[in-house]
């Protein structure tokens, strides 16, 4: 397993993450050369989970198809 530096890395409130009062907040760090750190927004000091940056972009297209 990889480890990856991420004391220096830039959060950002995933444009994905629901919630109208920031209860359900996902956090993103870009800049990660072909991976996608995810942690809880209210948890910043917790477990980040680290994503191949083509498994994210699969997470995400599939979590925007309509479902009919």
């Amino acid at each position: 397993m990889r480890a990856y530096e991420l004391s220096n890395a830039l959060w950002r409130k995933s444009s994905y993450s629901g919630g109208d009062g920031g209860e359900s907040c996902l956090e993103v760090a870009d800049g990660i050369a072909g991976v996608v750190p995810v942690r809880d927004s209210k948890v910043t000091d917790g477990h980040v989970v680290v994503i191949g940056a083509a498994a994210w972009a699969a997470f995400v297209t599939g979590t925007m198809r309509p479902r009919g």
